[in-house]
């Protein structure tokens, strides 16, 4: 394939993301602030890697980001180094950071100053969906520019979605978010129960994920939940994060979200108790912890 593209931060998510774009046939020079990251990901993919963004959005028709929030995104955007300085006029910029809404729209009027694309796209699917390609992608942008990345994001996803304008992809993500907390919750909550109730909780998930309690939580996580192992997947650290971006737009927008803001609080308990780099299924150590207080009262 002639077209060459930039991928900038090379995480849990980016660096398998990127990898998948070599796979598919695409030119991908990649850039991560560590740079010994980028120099690991190129010995293992037929890529190459630039010491700034900007020059490794130099030439690119399509520049991915995958970094940590705003002021991650807004530090690899702009500058004498960053992907705007590198990029030529009629290029795209797609960001699948999870960040606000409002700093995609002021990426993509920046962006459209130099007659620069710009797609906000945030992913669904976590490491593991990222590592096997099988991302769900939430966008909101033009529609042309879509349909001239959507076949590229194909590398990594399984299916996208243009939701709107600049914006849209990072509003649904927030949808995404506030479902899953509620849904990890109400999961932890079920195994906690089944345990102090004295029944198998193999059995009970066995039993009730065939009905309508089941979920992809419920599917994936629930015998490492039942384990007390809370290393496989998306952090609570950066949930929190994402939480705060949903509950900020929910005080903008009027909506009621007295469950996501609950749940936000339980993960700072969490995090409290050194839990900040568990994952989010980790709701239930909380429980088991609360738990084992009472007792010794």
């Amino acid at each position: 394939m002639s077209m060459k593209v930039a991928f900038i931060g090379l995480g849990v998510m980016g660096y398998p993301m990127a990898g998948h774009l070599v796979s598919a046939g695409y030119e991908v020079t990649v850039y991560n602030r560590t740079t010994a990251k980028a120099q690991q990901w190129t010995e293992q993919h037929a890529g190459s890697y630039a010491q700034t963004p900007k020059l490794a959005a130099s030439g690119a028709d399509i520049v991915f980001m995958c970094v940590g929030n705003d002021d991650d995104l807004r530090s690899v955007v702009y500058g004498a180094d960053g992907v705007l300085a590198g990029m030529h006029p009629g290029a795209i910029l797609v960001d699948h950071t999870t960040t606000s809404a409002t700093v995609a729209c002021e990426v993509a009027a920046v962006a459209a100053k130099q007659n620069i694309s710009f797609i906000d796209a945030p992913v669904s699917g976590g490491q593991a969906g990222a590592e096997n390609g099988v991302l769900t992608v939430m966008a909101g942008g033009d529609q042309i520019s879509f349909e001239v990345v959507q076949p590229v994001m194909a590398a990594f996803s399984r299916f996208s979605q243009l939701l709107g304008d600049v914006g849209s992809g990072q509003t649904c993500k927030m949808v995404n978010q506030i479902c899953i907390a509620g849904v990890v919750q109400g999961l932890a909550e079920g195994l906690h129960f089944a345990k102090q109730a004295g029944l198998n909780t193999e059995q009970v998930i066995k039993t009730i994920s065939k009905g309508a309690a089941g979920s992809w939580q419920m599917e994936n996580r629930y015998k490492t939940m039942i384990a007390g192992e809370y290393d496989f997947g998306f952090a609570v650290d950066w949930m929190r994060k994402d939480l705060g971006i949903a509950l900020d737009e929910a005080r903008n927008n009027g909506a009621s979200l007295p469950l996501t803001a609950t749940v936000d609080q339980y993960y700072a308990d969490v995090q409290a108790f050194g839990g900040g780099r568990f994952d989010t299924s980790s709701l239930l150590a909380r429980l088991d912890a609360l738990h084992q207080a009472k007792k010794k009262q």
